[in-house]
């Protein structure tokens, strides 16, 4: 299960905790501009718009989870599992496969209007990358730097794309579903409410922070819906790099998951945060942080060789970097 989120100070932020119980060797890869991206049912890309992000250390061909483009185009595919549906080839669209999606609109689009252009063509057929690599079920949130953003949900009645007026994602139920479910939670506030309950009863306010009494705070995918979106929707930092950053984690990190929470089989495996990404999106900066790292680490696409025809890779640093003073 993950999350995702946007943040919007003077520059745009996006990015994505990536909760699962096990690691492919996940790695930065930025994809050249004239790095060949092949496809199973197109024709292949010689070139492109350059792309930073983070993709599974498994294979030489970039299978992204999350990244952004050169333009500040952004992607984050979610596990979506009972709800994605992939389908046959179709004559007349651009078939490609789930895994393809993130290399092709990120390669031709520099905004969400191009890209919902795109998608309007797309037909996501059903294609393992490998034998041993089955699809994921997946659904994608996109954003680009005017800091809107657009759902991406291959349901069984087709490919829908839905406005995201609160800038986050989870995992299930679809998500028009989470967006309604978020009514439940109207009454919520960063301030401390008033003694509404009734009759003549002096009610103390014991505490602070008593505005987000009843705002969930376990790890199903709903309930970390509604705790991140309100987390952002009350977020604030002053507008420079250091602090957008370090806001934009802490806003993953109300809804990040520790190991041991959640059981997945034995022995001893359970879901956890395995790395939290955040990139400015206008300069091309991916920050990330991993589950036993807690030190910032970043990555600028715009350092590397952009017209490069080779991948560029770096290793997540998963070994906890500690400052000592004395």
């Amino acid at each position: 299960m993950c999350t995702a989120s946007n943040y919007i100070t003077e520059n745009h932020y996006f990015g994505r905790n990536f909760d699962y119980e096990i690691s492919y060797n996940e790695r930065v890869t930025i994809t050249p501009r004239n790095y060949e991206f092949k496809f199973r049912k197109i024709e292949d890309i010689k070139t492109h718009y350059a792309i930073i992000g983070i993709a599974a250390g498994i294979d030489s061909y970039p299978l992204y989870y999350d990244a952004c483009n050169e333009k500040g185009l952004a992607i984050a595919g979610l596990n979506f599992a009972g709800n994605a549906v992939y389908r046959e080839f179709e004559e007349g669209m651009v078939n490609i496969t789930p895994f393809e999606l993130i290399p092709y609109l990120l390669g031709k689009a520099a905004n969400l209007a191009e890209a919902r252009e795109l998608l309007d063509e797309i037909n996501l057929v059903n294609i393992n990358f490998a034998d041993e690599l089955p699809l994921s079920p997946l659904h994608w949130m996109i954003s680009d730097n005017s800091g809107e953003s657009i759902i991406v949900e291959p349901l069984e009645d087709g490919l829908k794309v839905y406005d995201n007026p609160v800038g986050v994602l989870t995992n299930n139920p679809p998500f028009d579903k989470q967006l309604f479910y978020l009514n439940n939670y109207r009454n919520l506030s960063n301030k401390n409410p008033e003694n509404t309950f009734g009759g003549d009863i002096d009610l103390d306010e014991y505490s602070r922070g008593m505005g987000g009494l009843g705002l969930p705070g376990d790890l199903s995918s709903a309930s970390r819906f509604a705790k991140v979106a309100f987390t952002r929707a009350n977020s604030y930092s002053s507008g420079d790099e250091e602090s957008s950053v370090s806001q934009f984690f802490h806003i993953l990190g109300s809804v990040e998951q520790q190991n041991g929470c959640t059981f997945i089989s034995d022995p001893d495996l359970y879901e956890y945060t395995i790395y939290t990404s955040c990139y400015n999106t206008q300069k091309g900066l991916l920050y990330y942080r991993t589950y036993n790292n807690s030190q910032i680490t970043c990555v600028d696409l715009k350092r590397e060789d952009l017209d490069s025809e080779d991948l560029i890779n770096y290793l997540l640093i998963n070994e906890e970097q500690i400052n000592f003073v004395n």
